[in-house]
């Protein structure tokens, strides 16, 4: 199977780094956040700029997460706000605040009913969607560092620290399993089927660990580098081919899921810089990279829905 490395477009309009680049549900748009306090939504196939959502946030916007019928979106940022926004008219729903300081990292449940942030306050707080009220109906405040990533699977949130450690909270459970990585985390990404969890580290590695028994089943490493800065890497392909990452140095490496080897390396991409985020269609056929040059790089064939 051969990696696809074929730049299709290139997508303009941020005004300085974009932080975050994420697929709707069903990947028809993509969707970016930057230091500009904006968001905006792209149709890849065409370059077309489609929404701009940027009566929010009063600082960078630092993550973006989608719900599963692509009619809300959640969006943190530096102003420790957490935002819920209708996606069809770019009109803020709900603001949140409770965080001390910036938020780095939200996601949503399956149904939409909870969303999950995690912030440089080392606490991960759950809001409550379907209520009015404005305080969150759970703090988690194990972390002894700035959360980075937090991802949702079924009844379990995955939580990645700058502490080092990978947290697994069952909710149905009411139980915790940390386990130690050693090397503060700057990313969290989820296998289809949720059975393993991939996670970036500032140490140039990239682990992906078993759920189950939180082993680690391989590492990816040699190609790219991320000792400073919140680098993000995302599993993506035919069934999950592929680990992709960004780098400090302006490259963008795609390892082989199962072998841990390089299977792509493209240097000089966003301007020589840091290549900051890049994400994987959800069917596998094209990919997105983003950087601190603020444009966003379209790869591979292209998607009809």
């Amino acid at each position: 199977m051969v990696f696809p490395i074929n730049k299709t477009a290139t997508l303009t309009g941020h005004n300085g780094a974009c932080h975050c680049v994420t697929y709707s549900n069903g990947g028809q748009y993509v969707l970016t956040g930057g230091s500009d306090r904006k968001i905006h939504l792209y149709n890849p196939n065409t370059s077309t700029l489609i929404q701009k959502y940027e009566k929010g946030h009063g600082y960078e916007v630092l993550d973006i997460a989608v719900t599963h019928d692509n009619e809300k979106l959640g969006t943190v940022g530096g102003d420790r706000l957490a935002f819920l926004w209708d996606v069809a008219t770019a009109k803020t729903i709900r603001r949140f605040e409770g965080h001390g300081a910036r938020i780095n990292t939200v996601g949503f449940n399956a149904d939409a009913s909870v969303m999950v942030t995690g912030s440089f306050d080392a606490t991960v707080r759950f809001w409550d969607l379907k209520s009015s009220g404005w305080k969150p109906i759970m703090v988690c405040e194990e972390a002894k560092d700035s959360v980075t990533g937090v991802k949702v699977g079924g009844w379990e949130v995955y939580t990645g620290s700058v502490d080092g450690h990978l947290r697994n909270y069952d909710l149905r459970m009411g139980t915790l399993v940390t386990d130690l990585v050693g090397y503060p985390i700057t990313s969290l990404s989820l296998t289809t089927d949720s059975n393993g969890i991939l996670v970036s580290t500032l140490d140039s590695h990239i682990r992906l660990f078993d759920k189950s028994t939180g082993s680690c089943l391989q590492t990816y490493t040699g190609g790219h580098v991320n000792k400073d800065y919140r680098v993000r890497s995302c599993i993506g392909g035919p069934g999950d081919a592929w680990v992709l990452t960004g780098s400090e140095d302006g490259k963008i490496v795609a390892y082989d899921l199962l072998e841990g080897k390089e299977v792509a390396t493209l240097k000089g991409q966003h301007g020589g810089k840091v290549v900051s985020a890049v994400g994987f269609h959800p069917k596998g056929k094209q990919w997105v990279s983003t950087g601190v040059d603020g444009s966003v790089s379209v790869w591979g064939s292209c998607y009809s829905p």
